[in-house]
This record gives structure tokens, sequence and C-alpha cells, in this order.
């Protein structure tokens, strides 16, 4: 199979481990409020991009496999949840209490796309490892 395809598999699993993770902590915040005047949790959404997997001087001028990686973090634009309770500490002057953006609902469909990729690439990996031993079996004299 070559070092690529083990490259390519290995940069989409670190890509959705950073996913995971991000998914994991606007989770965690999801149900934070902000004092007054305060900004609240703004949930983080991950931008990837297909870069190079190898080293290009190892390629023989041939241009090298892309793979994902996360090329930066960004705070979701969507407005904060805002929240009539003005018995809340946290409350305004209108009564209002502001909350994180994030959707734990839009996060866990987030989390079943991002395992179901994690899934499929350990898939690809497995496969990719029997193709190998297989062509490595078929070399070897009885």
């Amino acid at each position: 199979m070559g070092n690529g395809v083990f490259s390519i598999i290995g940069s989409a699993l670190a890509a959705q481990d950073q996913r995971l993770s991000a998914i994991s902590s606007n989770l965690a915040n999801a149900s934070s409020i902000a004092a007054p005047g305060a900004q609240p949790y703004r949930a983080q959404e991950l931008v990837f991009q297909a870069a190079p997997v190898v080293d290009a001087t190892q390629m023989d001028g041939a241009s090298p496999p892309l793979g994902v990686q996360v090329l930066t973090s960004v705070q979701s634009n969507a407005p904060p949840t805002r929240k009539y309770d003005p018995g809340n500490p946290y409350a305004d002057a209108s009564g209002y209490v502001t909350s994180s953006n994030v959707s734990p609902v839009d996060e866990m469909v987030n989390m079943i796309d991002s395992t179901n990729s994690y899934s499929a690439s350990v898939a690809l990996l497995q496969q990719s490892t029997r193709i190998d031993q297989q062509i490595i079996n078929s070399f070897q004299v009885t």
C-alpha cells in the first residue's frame, strides 16, 4: 500500500481527534452563562484543509499525497442564547440572562459524524494492513 496511505489515514485520525476535542469543549460549556456585560462562551469550530502528508523531498519529483489537517479554530458566529429570567443574579437590567451559543443537538450530530469518520479511517487502516500482509505473504517461499 505504501507509506502515503498510512500517512493519509493518520492525518484523518488526528484531525477527527481534534474535532472531537472541540466538540467536547463545546458540550461542556453549552449551559454556561455570562455576567451582564461579559461575553458568553462561543462554540469552537475547526477549519480543515488538504495538506501534504509526507516530506516532498522524499517524493523524487512526484507531488506528495494530500491528507487533512486542522488549519485553525474559529468561534461560531451564531448569536448567544438569551432567556428571560429576572430572578437570576446574572440577569441584565432587562431581566435577560445571556448564555453560550452552543447547540447541544448540533454538537451531538457533529460528534456522531466525527465518530463515524474516525471509525471509517480505522477500518481503512485495518484493511490496508491486511492487504500489505497478504502481499508480504505472497512473496514468502514455502
